[in-house]
């Protein structure tokens, strides 16, 4: 920072008057820069963080249904005695140099991931991982639930109740058509469910369906355990969670033991203490436990199952899917099976992505979407394991232009550590909730073709 001659002049007298006059009590070795406030979403979680060279995180309360965390930045003191503009400008100079050494940081992750480059794809699972350009959820369809859905009702009833229509072999050829090659199947099984956690034929059957309107046309196709209200990360219920979860997905390997790597099983979706203050802010020491338990069982239960279970690509989430630092440190994948990745929702910058009531322009906010992705390349790209962001987006705010800038950004970092993203549709437009629709399921028009366009030319 360049500062004027007797400015500097000035700032030195005042040193020397100080190291005569002043005590110990005020020598500056004990100061530290301010950082700044950071905003920072998960997926359909968000938050705003503190970003220096080593990230922290503080938790906060909840806003959204999906996601809304806050964190606050530490205040520079103030001297009292006649050094304060000394100590100011001492400080300035050092968040300077903190914030140059973030980026050097951030240079040199990115240095890290170009060195991974011919180590990356040497395993079963980045062969899969490296095929994924782009994904699309199939949301608020076969994940949808109300109160009241019986397990002998009709499958369809569950697949529309949100108000979107049943899904079709036309839909997916569209969708894939404009080069998703990646489509994600969020589905609730509670209400299909018998006492014996065995699954209605039927609701597999349709399940079986839509999996094959993608499988059968070449894409790779994610099926998960969504809105669950069984699965709740407590140690007094981690045992029950293990029995419905591993029933889910012996009877799921079961009816799917023949397909190929083409089809991918996601653990769980976000599991976290729902109705806590802990529920979107990263959840606790217990939960992520919990988490990690629930998950270990359910893949050991799929690998001991035939036919291609056995080197299936199984995703792991960790707390809500959460992208926190203390979250993606948390998570525990298989350390002897070359076939397992890791699970993400990112909804990031929050006040741009996912707050309906938020910010409807980007402003180059990318401080967040960097922390993401080097957390994810030091963490986990670095150590040779996968990571797909199964849930991203930005809301309709009529910011088409905001919008198609934010995701050339968003999927150019993700591309430079070899992440594939997976945009989360839920077929909404113009309601009063979140709208990340971005085509017409009835009709199959784009509303948006210069988003489509952005997401095409950047993941090419």
């Amino acid at each position: 920072m360049a500062i004027k001659d007797d400015k500097m002049i000035k700032k030195n007298l005042m040193k020397l008057v100080a190291v005569m006059t002043m005590t110990t009590m005020f020598v500056l070795s004990g100061c530290t820069a301010p950082t700044e406030p950071l905003e920072n979403p998960v997926l359909p979680p968000a938050a705003e963080e503190v970003v220096t060279e080593e990230t922290t995180e503080t938790p906060a309360t909840e806003e959204t249904e999906e996601t809304t965390e806050v964190a606050s930045a530490d205040e520079a003191k103030e001297s009292e005695d006649e050094k304060a503009e000394e100590q100011t400008e001492e400080v300035t100079e050092d968040s300077e140099k903190a914030e140059e050494t973030a980026t050097e940081t951030t240079s040199e992750d990115t240095k890290g991931a170009e060195d991974m480059e011919d180590k990356t794809g040497n395993t079963p699972a980045w062969k899969i991982v490296n095929e994924m350009k782009v994904g699309w959820n199939l949301g608020n369809t076969l994940d949808a639930h109300v109160d009241g859905i019986k397990i002998t009702d009709d499958p369809k009833k569950q697949e529309t109740c949100w108000g979107n229509p049943e899904t079709t072999q036309e839909l997916i050829d569209a969708i894939m058509d404009l080069g998703f090659n990646t489509i994600r199947i969020p589905i609730t099984w509670r209400y299909k469910l018998d006492e014996n956690n065995n699954i209605d034929p039927a609701w597999m059957d349709r399940v079986n369906e839509i999996v094959d309107y993608a499988y059968n046309k070449g894409a790779y196709v994610i099926i998960n355990v969504h809105h669950e209200d069984w699965n709740y990360p407590y140690y007094d219920n981690q045992d029950a969670a293990i029995e419905k979860l591993t029933a889910i997905w012996s009877q799921v390997s079961d009816r799917f033991a023949d397909y190929d790597e083409h089809l991918v099983f996601e653990l769980q979706n976000e599991p976290r203490k729902v109705g806590t203050d802990v529920e979107w802010t990263g959840g606790d020491e217990e939960g992520r436990a919990v988490v990690n338990a629930v998950n270990m069982a359910a893949y050991e239960a799929i690998r001991a199952k035939g036919g291609n279970n056995a080197t299936r690509l199984i995703t792991f989430p960790g707390y809500a899917a959460a992208s926190y630092t203390d979250v993606l440190k948390a998570i525990q994948v298989p350390e002897d099976d070359d076939c397992v990745a890791v699970s993400v929702h990112a909804y990031s910058p929050y006040e741009f992505a996912l707050n309906t009531q938020g910010r409807s322009t980007w402003d180059n906010d990318t401080s967040d979407i960097v922390r993401i992705m080097r957390d994810i390349n030091r963490l986990f790209i670095q150590k040779n394991i996968p990571v797909i962001i199964g849930e991203f987006g930005a809301l309709n705010k009529d910011n088409e232009a905001e919008r198609a800038e934010w995701v050339k950004y968003y999927l150019g970092k993700a591309k430079e550590i070899g992440v594939p993203c997976v945009w989360w549709d839920n077929g909404c437009f113009d309601t009063d909730g979140e709208n990340f629709g971005i085509i017409d399921r009835r009709t199959l028009e784009l509303p948006y073709p210069e988003l489509i366009k952005a997401i095409q030319e950047t993941v090419e």
